[in-house]
């Protein structure tokens, strides 16, 4: 097999070739790409500045809108710049650590919200260990591992990638595994097989882990007498049942749909949808369904003095329904 990759940089050919369609797409990807930030940024500065919210689950929300941030930035502003200039030529090296951190925060993503899940399981069926068990020490290693897990998987393919002879440069939107693999004219079948474990460990893992959470929640909800005692514990889940809901939908949609389905629109859909849409939504999505965030929101945009400094003793209080 030849190692030898034959193309130094690749063509990304974006969304659209119409001059009408790029600037209208060019002016959406940025609305949403500078929402997404800027949503996501203001929910981190809200937690880490409210005292109130140094809890376990708003912990994990602000390390979700990293992610989120980081997601975003990945294939976004690269995406504007072939918008506005033109300029559709990436490197290979530049391609293979875009994909790098691609796969990196978006598996990471993934493995965050079932830890997130793990989170509103312990907080809504056990409630009296639930300080308890939520130290410290696991919240940051339920953190830490999707961190180092991700990173891992990336690197594997990222790897085996660089080893890879490719016949032709053109790439449909951004240096995607799955679109690397099909332009290879080596052989790719432990690529592939790679895509199917690893990928089963960072979406299907991560799914079932979720599922097998959120059981025990709905018999637990479904146990309480009064309707408004069941919408109280529910409302503790709703926001990340629908952020799950969203980001699993479109992977759904992106990867795991036959290829005889597959347009050309349909898939620029699901692409913007995935790359774009579900981080940006995110901080909208906790601050609307969660009260205490929204104030904290509220507090950092209208008030003109900083929040105290919270106390280390504050950081990990026990998280009020």
């Amino acid at each position: 097999m030849d190692n030898q990759t034959q193309v130094s940089e690749f063509i990304l050919l974006g969304l659209s070739q119409q001059p009408l369609q790029r600037q209208l797409l060019f002016s959406l990807s940025f609305i949403l790409y500078l929402s997404g930030c800027l949503g996501n940024l203001l929910t981190i500065l809200a937690i880490i500045l409210d005292p109130h919210l140094h809890s376990p689950m708003y912990f994990f929300i602000s390390n979700l809108s990293l992610l989120d941030i980081c997601f975003m930035s990945t294939t976004i502003p690269k995406m504007l710049v072939n918008h506005l200039c033109g300029l559709t030529i990436i490197s290979f090296s530049a391609c293979l650590a875009q994909m790098y951190f691609f796969i990196a925060f978006g598996a990471a993503d993934s493995m965050l919200l079932s830890a997130m899940a793990y989170d509103r399981y312990l907080a809504v069926c056990s409630p009296l260990h639930y300080v308890t068990i939520m130290g410290v020490l696991r919240c940051a290693l339920l953190v830490v591992i999707p961190w180092i897990s991700a990173n891992l998987i990336s690197m594997v393919h990222t790897l085996l990638m660089s080893h890879l002879s490719f016949c032709t440069n053109r790439i449909p939107h951004f240096c995607d595994l799955n679109a690397l693999i099909k332009l290879s004219c080596s052989d790719t079948q432990v690529n592939e097989m790679l895509v199917l474990v690893l990928g089963s460990s960072v979406v299907l893992i991560p799914f079932v882990c979720i599922m097998a959470s959120y059981t025990p929640i709905a018999v637990a909800v479904w146990k309480v007498p009064s309707v408004q005692g069941r919408w109280k514990a529910f409302s503790t889940c709703g926001s990340h049942l629908c952020v799950v809901c969203l980001f699993y939908g479109t992977i759904i949609g992106v990867y795991f749909n036959p290829a005889s389905t597959h347009t050309t629109q349909r898939d620029m859909a699901a692409t913007v949808m995935y790359t774009v849409v579900t981080p940006m939504l995110n901080p909208f999505i906790y601050s609307l369904r969660n009260r205490d965030l929204k104030g904290a929101l509220k507090k950092l945009l209208l008030s003109r003095n900083p929040f105290a400094p919270a106390s280390l003793e504050t950081l990990f209080r026990p998280n009020c329904f």
